[in-house]
């Protein structure tokens, strides 16, 4: 089954270099990568175009200009913008296993979202990650952390290859089946019901969020915790704003609460940006007028 794979990114390249590696190692072949800027420097969209140059990665850089915290925006144009039914959402400071899109396609089912997780790595392990660790695989290994000073103890567990185990497990976790921006997918046609993100979120549960609308739509989530392991980069997040998630948790209460199924500022309700691009790497970055795909005008309206 093909799928498209969306990652959000924002000035990390070299967080993002490692990621797209990642990506270009897997089993599965058959996925498109869109990579959503939120408004990056050069750098970026550099680094995009020399992996996919040395690679056979199939990528979209899509980006908007900075302006503030607009991660649901780009989400949301990510969406429109992605050729497959199937949708799988990560960040560009998650490394992938390399069968992690194998997995998500193989697991996928109608009237569910798969719920998958990570292991945070600290700073200095994250810092020793080489590109080269992340095309041989090594870097998923359980033995390569721990030489490398890390020991993640019982979790340890998330990075076994025996499916039967892994299965087992993700049965057994008391972990909820939540929607996790860093590592959860659904069918595209699901999600655009739901409007896609909420652009009234700011960092903090906004991806809850939409997991929550799912669930109340009647799109049950399912635990891979186990079997789609990826590893999170270190890095600071100078975005987080208490305000903000105070205003993040009032807006899930209130989905919680009414039931909602929709986001009230999703997809439907993106207008015109100027600044938004899509491109191709070696592509000379083009204005797209943010226009919405015609197949999906009547699903968000």
């Amino acid at each position: 089954m093909r799928a498209s794979v969306i990652i959000t990114t924002y000035n990390q390249p070299d967080q993002l270099e490692k990621v797209l590696w990642g990506y270009a190692s897997q089993t599965h072949r058959d996925f498109e990568l869109i990579v959503a800027d939120d408004g990056s420097g050069p750098e970026t969209a550099e680094v995009i175009d020399r992996v996919a140059a040395a690679s056979a990665l199939d990528v979209i850089h899509i980006r908007h200009d900075h302006r503030g915290f607009r991660k649901t925006e780009i989400l949301n144009r990510a969406i429109l913008v992605a050729s497959s039914e199937y949708l799988i959402f990560s960040d560009g400071d998650c490394i992938p296993r390399d069968d992690f899109v194998a997995m998500h396609t193989r697991l996928a089912e109608p009237g569910r979202f798969l719920s998958g997780g990570y292991l945070k790595l600290p700073r200095d392990v994250s810092a020793s990650i080489q590109v080269d660790d992340v095309r041989s695989g090594a870097v998923t290994s359980s033995a390569w952390l721990r030489e490398r000073g890390w020991h993640p103890g019982k979790r340890a567990f998330r990075l076994l290859r025996r499916r039967s185990l892994a299965f087992l497990l993700d049965s057994i976790t008391p972990t909820r089946r939540t929607w996790n921006g860093h590592n959860s997918s659904a069918w595209k046609e699901a999600i655009v019901r739901a409007n896609g993100f909420d652009t009234d979120m700011g960092y903090g549960g906004l991806d809850r969020a939409l997991g929550e609308r799912l669930m109340n739509a009647g799109i049950r989530g399912r635990q891979v915790r186990h079997r789609t392991p990826c590893l999170h980069l270190h890095h600071e997040r100078p975005y987080a704003d208490a305000t903000k998630w105070k205003r993040n948790h009032e807006i899930r209460a209130r989905i919680r609460r009414n039931r909602e199924t929709r986001a009230v500022h999703g997809i439907a309700e993106l207008a015109p940006d100027d600044s938004f691009l899509v491109r191709r790497p070696g592509e000379t970055e083009t204005p797209s007028g943010a226009r919405l795909a015609p197949d999906l005008r009547g699903a968000v309206a």
